[in-house]
């Protein structure tokens, strides 16, 4: 079975690709947290995880819903994470989850896809991001065929930077970085309500004038990247920046 955890349509594609490959059923964990579904699972073939890479490991949010749930049968685990350049050593903190679990950790694959976190970086342009996802689809089908195949994912080299960076820079990005508080809809806002129903942490109300952010956030950028209006901003940092969604979800 595949667990897929996605904000703006990255790790949703690559899941998809996976499933059409692998013949896996798939499951839309974003929905699952947004709804506090934590019912049991059961899967006889591997548990394939597909997530983005949030400060060099999967998002807090995702490995708490895999603590928190029961997933019966299989004790394989594969995990497949989507990134704008690296996932530095996240692999190490997905065997501790897998010790957790009592799952026999299958590897970590690293997918390249375009940089979605416009609250510190830029989004392609169109034309870039569709390149740079058909480029992808060739790692995401190497991924496939060793989970076919039943091995185990090649082990990736890991530098002293990646050790730190998935350590104690995610260690100090989540209570100093993220936040909502930047968060704020301009003029253009129609008060439609997507933002709202987008956001898995339920962390978006709307009120007589627009959306109103409250102190829950994991930065998956769903609601600033998929206003149809681009009326939501990050402070500054967003001014005149590109939004990005996958454009081949």
């Amino acid at each position: 079975m595949i667990l897929y955890f996605s904000g703006t349509g990255n790790s949703a594609y690559v899941a998809k690709r996976i499933a059409l490959q692998t013949g896996d059923s798939l499951l839309n964990v974003t929905d699952c947290i947004k709804t506090g579904n934590y019912q049991a699972h059961a899967s006889e073939k591997p548990w394939i995880i597909v997530a983005p890479t949030y400060a060099w490991q999967i998002p807090h949010i995702l490995r708490d819903w895999l603590l928190q749930t029961e997933l019966k049968g299989c004790k394989d685990a594969y995990f497949i994470m989507t990134c704008g350049d690296s996932i530095g050593n996240a692999e190490k903190y997905n065997k501790i989850l897998c010790e957790k679990k009592e799952w026999i950790h299958r590897g970590t694959a690293k997918i390249v896809m375009p940089e979605n976190y416009i609250a510190m970086f830029d989004a392609p342009d169109t034309e870039t991001s569709i390149r740079i996802v058909r480029a992808a689809n060739r790692s995401i089908t190497k991924a496939a065929d060793y989970i076919l195949q039943g091995g185990n994912l090649p082990k990736l080299k890991i530098s002293l930077m990646d050790k730190a960076l998935s350590g104690i820079v995610n260690a100090c990005f989540y209570p100093f970085f993220v936040k909502a508080k930047k968060f704020y809809a301009n003029d253009n806002c129609t008060h439609c309500g997507l933002c709202e129903k987008l956001c898995p942490l339920n962390n978006i109300r709307m009120k007589n004038h627009g959306p109103v952010w409250g102190k829950r956030c994991t930065h998956c950028m769903a609601c600033i990247c998929k206003c149809p209006a681009e009326a939501i901003e990050y402070g500054k940092i967003s001014e005149g920046k590109p939004r990005y969604q996958c454009p081949e979800e």
